[in-house]
């Protein structure tokens, strides 16, 4: 006996990570029995904490087994352990979530509906046709949570009494559904609602026949998703789509599509493996995608790409069952540039004139959240938007975060908040242009606030004056880190692959707040989390009008020329203005001469601009980033590049010759952006020997918007990896401003660690 008790030995075991909301503990439970193993396990705000104690072997079986067995959801940070004395329990038990400290575990995403649940819905006589069937491997969770540690009066499930039969499975350890918060069936859980002229109904096979009849009628359908509402109609009905642009007021930009399933997908797209698993991963985010076979023009006009996603919601695969067509578009319930519609009130009467019908559930959202949007570039998943089923999944740095907040943006805005070594991004927030979305980043900072138990001390926020995430992050009344725009991308980039050392960092995008008070986005670096110098640039060329040239690209092809070739460009190249009032080319062109509102521009996203327009690609723009967008999904592959003059400063001159040169000889446009794309990467790269031969540094870093450009993107790491340099580019980050409050973030606990805060 005594011999028996000495092979008895006790481990805690503590886990950190994304360990709740996501069947950890039924998982460990499981576990322990599967190695004939007693004690407990926890929840608590630190993460899982596993009192453990058997035979040594199965001890050490046990702790091997954690990491690869562990829940797909889940994501393990670290593991530790330490042996105790042993308490000799009779059995394993599931204890009740504690709270030990301000520290906070993570809170999971939002999860894509689990085959297991799919399956319940066709057998399970509670479940059948049900809607919000869920269990620990699926299901919502940021967007209905409001507190830690996750439990069901926590969330907005609270208000739903578990019938007999759902809190068997809840309390049942050995049930998938054990501690799943929002479990539910169709005795006790929410409901849908179809408000379709003067009617309702709660029926839900009435609901999904009469969404299905609605848009095989090409008609406009609002549905509640898991984050916030869409509008939704048939992806085949171009005048229905026309309508749906012009009631939502969004002119251009591409709309998402829903595709019944994979093999639909495929008959209209071109997907290869890579894509294939970014589009059927448990985060299903909307993925971009070259287009096979048309479906209605106007989905996305006059692009070669269109962001397609699957079913994620149990809803969605009941619509699809009964539905004719394979695939609808599926955009965010808002008017253009607001947040998305959360409310059902709200949505009744706002979207309620944009749509036929309205189809909402007596579920709360409690934090709105977009769909996600991702690519695929070089075999490597690049998210575009982070959004549903990524926030607020923390990004791990190596660096103290703890209470320094990272105001973000002025577009596609996303904030920061540091915890420990953890940056938690928010959900994407959108464009600050307007008070709606200026109360979304408020309320959401507000909350990060409350659940993460986040108390600010440091704020770091962009150098431009008037962005208003900058007046906010001054409002707060705390220490301010003011950083540079193009700084903030690449630390951006570097946070996330925990690099802290001297690089070569490339920043281009459309605009950024320079030190000189000039507009940059073309910039060349050395820099580290704390520091930059600016080692090169775009050549400086007049902004006729401002932020006006975005919409109206033509302005910037103007001033290019007018720069390079002299005040008598409209009658010398009179063809190439086209299209464009002359009394307007006129007059931008009195205001470069006189210098009336032209700020001085380094932008990479300018010049693309001003090629857009110079081929006739795009002279006008009806929304953000239209002009490249365009540029490149025009471009073929070719090894040919136009002539230019890098160094310090990169001069164009000679490529906008060759570009003239090529038009007047009625060379294809495809052609002259592809060897315009490749222009570009030939500078990219030149001037990266460059400046490696001056400093000796072989560490390339490339964020900003326009390396959301696959074509550049590709061919500058494909020609830089071939080499000596070891190139970072971002993936669970966007590149795009999205991801700038990362890179203050970083600058910041830097700055800080160094006594310099």
């Amino acid at each position: 006996m005594r011999k028996f008790q000495l092979m008895i030995k006790a481990q805690e075991i503590k886990i950190t990570g994304l360990v709740q909301g996501v069947g950890f503990r039924p998982f460990i439970y499981r576990l322990a029995h599967k190695h004939h193993l007693k004690g407990f396990v926890e929840n608590n705000n630190l993460g899982v904490r596993v009192i453990i104690e058997g035979i040594a072997n199965e001890l050490n079986s046990f702790t091997k087994d954690i990491i690869p067995e562990a829940p797909q959801a889940s994501s393990i940070d670290h593991i530790s352990s330490l042996e105790i004395a042993v308490r000799h329990f009779d059995s394993f038990a599931i204890e009740k979530s504690s709270s030990v400290s301000d520290a906070v575990t993570e809170v999971s995403p939002d999860i894509s509906v689990c085959p297991d649940c799919l399956n319940d819905m066709k057998y399970q006589e509670r479940r059948i046709n049900y809607p919000f069937t869920n269990c620990t491997n699926c299901g919502p969770r940021f967007t209905i949570i409001k507190d830690l540690p996750y439990d069901r009066a926590k969330t907005t499930m609270h208000e739903f009494e578990m019938c007999p039969e759902c809190n068997k499975e809840y309390t049942n350890v050995l049930d998938r559904r054990f501690h799943a918060q929002p479990v539910a069936c169709k005795n006790c859980g929410p409901e849908y609602t179809l408000y379709y002229k003067e009617h309702k109904t709660n029926d839900i096979s009435t609901i999904i026949d009469s969404c299905c009849n609605l848009l095989e009628q090409n008609k406009i359908v609002a549905i509640k998703g898991l984050g916030g509402y869409h509008l939704a109609c048939s992806a085949f009905h171009d005048t229905t789509i026309r309508q749906l642009r012009e009631r939502k007021n969004r002119e251009g930009k591409p709309f998402a599509l829903m595709f019944r399933d994979l093999d639909a997908a495929e008959e209209y797209l071109f997907i290869d493996n890579d894509e294939k698993e970014l589009l059927t991963s448990w985060q299903k985010p909307i993925t971009l995608l070259k287009i096979k076979k048309e479906l209605a023009p106007s989905i996305s006009i006059n692009l070669n790409t269109v962001g397609a996603m699957l079913p994620y919601m149990p809803f969605h695969y009941q619509l699809f069952e009964k539905l004719k067509i394979p695939a609808i578009v599926l955009t965010s319930g808002n008017i253009s540039d607001e947040p998305i519609v959360i409310d059902n009130n709200e949505a009744l009467e706002r979207l309620g004139h944009i749509s036929d019908a309205v189809i909402t559930y007596n579920r709360d959202i409690h934090n709105r959240t977009d769909d996600s949007v991702a690519m695929v570039t070089n075999g490597k998943s690049r998210v575009i938007r982070r959004s549903r089923s990524y926030v607020p999944s923390p990004i791990r740095l190596h660096l103290d975060t703890e209470s320094i907040f990272a105001a973000g943006a002025e577009l596609v805005n996303c904030f920061c908040i540091g915890k420990g070594n953890q940056a938690i991004m928010s959900q994407h927030i959108g464009d600050l242009k307007n008070l709606e979305t200026l109360d979304f980043y408020t309320e959401s900072a507000q909350r990060f606030e409350r659940l993460f138990r986040f108390k600010p001390e440091i704020v770091a926020c962009d150098m431009h004056p008037d962005y208003l995430s900058t007046r906010y992050a001054k409002s707060l009344g705390l220490p301010i880190v003011e950083t540079q725009h193009h700084h903030a991308h690449i630390a951006s980039c570097m946070a996330e692959h925990k690099l802290d050392e001297d690089v070569i960092g490339l920043s281009f995008d459309g605009t950024g707040y320079g030190d000189d008070g000039h507009i940059w986005g073309g910039e060349f670096f050395v820099c580290n989390l704390n520091n930059y110098q600016r080692m090169a640039h775009f050549e400086y060329i007049p902004q006729p009008g401002g932020d006006l040239v975005t919409k109206q690209p033509w302005r910037m092809m103007l001033s290019y020329l007018h720069h390079y070739f002299g005040n008598d460009i409209l009658t010398k190249h009179a063809n190439l203005f086209n299209g464009i009032p002359m009394q307007d080319a006129e007059m931008v062109l009195s205001m470069i001469e006189k210098g009336i509102n032209c700020p001085l521009t380094s932008s990479a996203g300018r010049l693309f601009d001003a090629v857009a327009a110079l081929i006739d690609v795009c002279k006008t723009a009806s929304y953000h980033a239209e002009p490249p967008m365009r540029l490149e999904s025009v471009a073929t592959d070719s090894s040919l590049f136009y002539p230019y003059e890098s160094g310090k400063i990169v001069n164009m001159k000679k490529t906008f010759e060759g570009i003239i040169n090529d038009l007047n000889q009625h060379v294809d446009v495809s052609l002259i952006s592809g060897k315009f794309h490749n222009t570009v990467v030939h500078i990219i790269v030149d001037q990266v020997r460059w400046i490696s031969e001056q400093t000796k540094i072989k560490t390339v870093v490339l964020s900003g918007g326009s390396f959301q450009n696959r074509i550049l993107l590709k061919k500058v790491e494909d020609l830089l990896n071939d080499s000596t340099f070891a190139v970072f580019s971002q993936s669970a980050i966007p590149s795009n401003d999205g991801g700038i409050a990362l890179g203050q973030l970083a600058i910041a606990a830097k700055r800080r660690a160094l006594g310099l805060i």
